[in-house]
């Protein structure tokens, strides 16, 4: 049984305490950011050689390995957009007089650097781990990758829950591009999906024929997929999901001094004036928000 306990409640730590830790270093003051970065910077580059290290190590402890490397390695993508160092071209608020595919290609724009360093690590996580028996790490990278793509197309779809707290002000404009509706169409087909992979995960994990590696491995991707469906969830069931992190999002309600390095957190709610204040907005005349993101969850 510890085969199967160990793994699940590691990763149910690991996704707790590393989504509580970014939202924390992610509320302080703005002249933190460059040393939390750097912080991560380093544990990416380990990440990448534990990653390389442990495609090698067909065992349970090389599990262990590779699924912290990869959840790492997913990490600095998460710091370095919630900090505002690689998010898109477009800093601006959605103008209320578009829609459809113009709208998405605007929406697109605002997170586009983001999407594109997140492809070039995984360039090279399938570079590092090629051949190598142990692929758990580069299956956790993507499987963060496109769980976190469908829960960003259901925030622009529309869903019950934005989790907008969990945007630090410097990214506010990103609001603009969510909309808040009970459900949208593809939810329920992103959720149908990532459930049918949980259980395909679950049963090859204590299938007869697994290996210790195997069994661990794929308790490791069903126990991380099972969590990402719960996030989908949160979206849309009246679930206050942000109180699973309230030791992180403590800093976000810290009124922080003004300086030239940190900007005090408006207690207003985003605005015209927000906006105004946020660096590269083109729009400092908008209303408070376009239509497509009226003001009512973290990666």
């Amino acid at each position: 049984m510890s085969l199967y306990a160990l793994p699940i409640v590691f990763a149910l730590f690991a996704w707790w305490f590393s989504t509580g830790a970014i939202l924390y270093l992610d509320g302080l003051p703005r002249r933190t950011f460059r040393w939390s970065l750097a912080g991560a910077t380093v544990l990416l580059g380990a990440a990448f050689y534990g990653l390389a290290v442990s495609s090698r190590d067909a065992s349970v402890s090389g599990a262990f390995i590779a699924f912290t490397c990869g959840l790492t390695a997913w990490g600095w993508h998460e710091i370095s957009f919630l900090m505002g160092y690689v998010t898109g071209p477009r800093k601006s608020l959605c103008p209320s007089d578009i829609s459809g595919w113009k709208r998405f290609l605007f929406a697109v724009q605002t997170i586009l650097y983001h999407e594109l360093a997140i492809f070039l690590s995984a360039a090279v996580i399938v570079t590092l781990t090629w051949g190598g028996p142990n692929q758990l790490g580069t299956g956790i990278f993507f499987l963060l990758w496109g769980m976190r793509a469908s829960a960003k197309l259901n925030l622009f779809l529309g869903v019950r829950n934005l989790s907008e707290q969990f945007l630090p002000d410097s990214l506010a404009y990103l609001k603009s591009f969510m909309v808040k509706k009970p459900m949208n169409p593809l939810f329920p087909i992103s959720v149908t999906v990532a459930t049918v992979i949980t259980v395909l995960f679950a049963q090859r994990a204590i299938a007869d024929v697994a290996s210790p590696f195997e069994a661990t491995a794929y308790t490791f991707l069903a126990t991380l997929m099972a969590l990402a469906v719960l996030e989908h969830w949160f979206m849309v069931l009246p679930l206050p999901a942000e109180a699973l992190w309230k030791w992180g999002l403590r800093t976000h309600e810290v009124q922080q001094p003004k300086d030239e390095t940190s900007p005090a957190r408006p207690s207003t709610p985003f605005s015209a004036r927000t906006a105004a204040a946020l660096p590269g907005s083109r729009l400092r005349a908008q209303p408070a928000l376009s239509t497509y993101g009226a003001s009512p969850p973290g990666e």
